[in-house]
């Protein structure tokens, strides 16, 4: 929970909200406008009916009995549009406000680096992105405004009551601290609790999330009454920080009911004693009005504590959102060089490295690589292997040493212009609920329907993607479940192809597939590799036999370099991992 979750309200964050509605400030300045209009009108239909029952009904003046009840039918109607405006406008600059903040956040987390993700929950932060945003919307729509606009209707109301009789004023004032102070209490216990709300519905989407998305994991082995049963304590959980919020409502909406009630009450017994001892009957009208003007003044007070829940949610929810807009957690995208003509020599120079400060994966690696070779990484588990090719890419940062591509060390590349020269091939690939040729493009303008099917015959996949259904605007659904992992390493062969990379880097992009498609992707594999630098990372060592080198990694070092012939001859490392993956492969 926040640190300053006892707080009622925020200012500095406020502000900072308030400073997203800036754009939209003639939008902000009317609904303003409407909310004065509103309270208003409001106050006027209290005075028409004391004039009503005191000037018109008293005096049997039937003409005046029309006038002010078709003035009360005027005030009726722009009290209407008043609030037609409020409403519509207050919910179009929330709307307008959340659409910006959320454009803004999702661009800031598509520039985090890797190593943020992976010590994130991916259900809380679609948690920020969509539901906490709509929290901020309500802010503007039901919270600020709507506060302002009950505040402004108290105090003209209070005005009002001093005007008309200050005695009975006097009576109402003596109750109205008892329902301040409650609604006060009220505040601070309901911004505790919306904050335990808000981390329980995070840790139910991200539990929930991360359930559905490794559901063949949990069947397999058979543990969905375990899941159950930690579904059921963390939605429990959920429940009853809600029943916390229920909690406080039952107690404070009964309390402000009673004093409202408690000065209705006074306000008759008084004015009546007034009318009985001194046969007053004028100040009916004014006891009237009173009931309707104690009504203006108590019941926006009850929807303040409520509109305020509303806004210390959304409050609480903007704290969360304005955090990871604060995370600077990003690659310092601070090159300038924006090159399209890259030949591909890479060097590797005594590079460190390691995801975490105190477990270094690589032990000052260095190696070249000539433009148009084709190199293969070949190693153990965790030998750290991909993460070379995620320090290329600039995933991560490099501890100590560099990294060149064309001499040129890759800070001083443009992030995007580097990467758009990189096309990487990985082993588990991920396929958007889309088309085929869109999962290919990746919605590039540049690379039309025809690149992609001439790509296509040229690698030997288009007999593969025009035998399904709609052929290449076959949609593979979430995460392309629609086709077979060979498939869809297929189509990422094809996604990289149509890109047109100066470096292309296939990681263990053979794993796991059928004999059929691994034909097919050998094929599709001597094919984009030719004329371009190629790494290789495998762990089918016969996969790598046609490299012009091979790089043996051992535990984050490089412990043999040659070709495949040459390292089968040392006797070494490389040799043994051959002999022990061909007997393997024997057995089965």
């Amino acid at each position: 929970m926040d640190k300053d979750s006892g707080k009622a309200f925020d200012l500095r964050l406020f502000r900072r909200l308030m400073a997203h509605a800036r754009p939209y400030r003639l939008t902000f300045y009317g609904v303003a406008l409407a909310a004065i209009m509103l309270s208003g009108f409001a106050v006027l239909t209290p005075l028409l009916v004391k004039q009503i029952i005191d000037d018109a009904i008293k005096s049997g003046n039937a003409d005046k009995l029309l006038y002010l009840t078709l003035l009360m039918l005027a005030v009726l109607i722009g009290q209407v549009v008043s609030q037609l405006s409020f409403n519509y406008y207050a919910n179009w600059l929330g709307e307008s406000v959340i659409k910006d903040i959320r454009i803004r956040l999702f661009k800031h987390i598509l520039s985090f680096k890797m190593k943020y993700f992976d010590n994130s929950s991916l259900g809380v932060l679609v948690t920020r992105t969509v539901a906490d945003m709509q929290r901020i919307g309500e802010i503007f729509s039901e919270g600020f405004f709507m506060i302002v606009a009950d505040l402004l209707k108290m105090s003209v109301a209070a005005v009002v009551m001093v005007i008309i009789n200050w005695k009975l004023a006097l009576l109402v004032f003596v109750v109205l601290p008892i329902i301040v102070y409650a609604t006060r209490l009220f505040q601070k216990a309901m911004k505790i609790a919306f904050g335990e709300v808000r981390a329980e519905v995070a840790n139910l989407n991200s539990f929930v999330q991360e359930r559905i998305t490794g559901m063949k994991i949990v069947q397999l082995f058979t543990r969905e009454r375990i899941e159950s049963e930690k579904f059921r304590i963390i939605n429990e959980k959920h429940q009853n920080a809600w029943l916390k919020t229920v909690w406080y409502n039952s107690i404070f909406f009964p309390i402000a009911e009673i004093v409202g009630s408690l000065a209705v009450g006074l306000i008759v017994w008084y004015g009546g004693l007034q009318n009985v001892a001194n046969l007053q009957k004028e100040e009916f009208g004014t006891i009237f009005a009173f009931i309707l003007l104690i009504d203006l003044l108590f019941r926006p007070l009850r929807q303040i504590a409520d509109k305020f829940n509303t806004l210390q949610m959304g409050m609480v929810a903007a704290n969360r959102v304005f955090k990871i807009l604060d995370t600077e957690n990003h690659i310092q995208d601070a090159g300038t060089l924006e090159k399209e003509d890259i030949r591909g020599n890479i060097k590797f120079s005594a590079v460190h490295f390691g995801y975490l400060e105190e477990e270094e994966v690589l032990h000052g690696i260095s190696f070249d690589v000539k433009a148009g070779e084709t190199i293969a990484i070949v190693g153990a588990t965790g030998a750290g292997k991909s993460t070379i090719i995620n320090l290329l890419n600039r995933f991560y940062e490099v501890n100590s040493g560099s990294i060149l591509v064309d001499g040129i060390d890759i800070k001083d590349f443009k992030l995007a212009s580097l990467r758009s020269q990189i096309a990487v091939v990985l082993q588990d690939v991920f396929l958007f609920a889309d088309t085929i040729a869109n999962n290919i493009s990746l919605k590039d303008p540049s690379i039309t329907i025809d690149t992609i099917k001439q790509a296509a015959k040229q690698i030997g996949v288009d007999e593969f993607i025009s035998s399904l259904p709609g052929g290449y605007e076959y949609n593979v659904k979430e995460r392309g479940t629609m086709l077979s992992s060979g498939q869809r390493q297929l189509i990422a062969f094809l996604r990289a192809y149509v890109s047109n990379p100066s470096i292309l880097v296939l990681d263990e992009a053979t794993s796991s597939i059928d004999t059929y498609s691994e034909q097919l992707i050998q094929r599709a594999t001597d094919k984009i590799t030719e004329g371009r630098t190629s790494i290789i990372i495998a762990h089918r060592l016969h996969t790598v036999k046609k490299a012009d080198r091979i790089l043996v990694m051992d535990a984050g070092n490089i412990v043999e370099v040659g070709t495949h012939k040459e390292l089968l001859k040392k006797g070494g490392y490389y040799s043994n991992l051959y002999e022990a993956q061909f007997l393997a492969e024997e057995v089965a």
